[in-house]
């Protein structure tokens, strides 16, 4: 006879088992001294991902017009790097990019909630360009590069 219950909170994961147990993780962002909801709650993740769709988007349509005198093989060439300055200048100086304010969010400082310093948006506009870092969350659903660069992604 199979022991399903074992089974299925090994294909859950650890933190599913843990839950099972009795543990409490809390909403996300609640570590981070958020609210649960409502303005400078933690960003959802479809927002995030809608956001940095736009702002690609709008990189290529850019690079297409601007950089790669109209020739669809450059616009690739030129996509990262625009979308790269775009990222620092814009977080940067204001908090957010196209992307994220036509979303309704925002990237601030953890410690203090504040605007992000323009040191901690290179390192935090780096370490997305390499992609990787983007894609390792941590519980409060923050990725590397913004634990990295002590930012969070709120809603406005």
């Amino acid at each position: 006879m199979e022991n399903r219950e074992a089974i299925g909170s090994w294909l859950s994961g650890p933190r599913a088992a843990a839950q099972e147990m009795g543990t409490d993780f809390g909403y996300p962002g609640e570590r981070l001294g958020l609210p649960k909801t409502g303005t400078g709650s933690l960003a959802p993740m479809g927002r995030r991902f809608a956001a940095v769709f736009v702002d690609w988007a709008l990189a290529l349509v850019i690079s297409f017009g601007l950089l790669a005198g109209r020739n669809v093989h450059a616009t690739n060439d030129w996509a990262l790097p625009v979308f790269l300055v775009m990222s620092v200048v814009l977080v940067g100086t204001v908090g957010c990019t196209m992307g994220k304010r036509l979303l309704g969010l925002r990237v601030v400082s953890v410690d203090g909630l504040g605007r992000l310093p323009l040191w901690r948006t290179l390192v935090r506009t780096v370490l997305l360009g390499l992609a990787i870092p983007a894609l390792i969350w941590d519980r409060d659903n923050r990725g590397l590069h913004d634990r990295l660069s002590g930012a969070v992604q709120v809603r406005i």
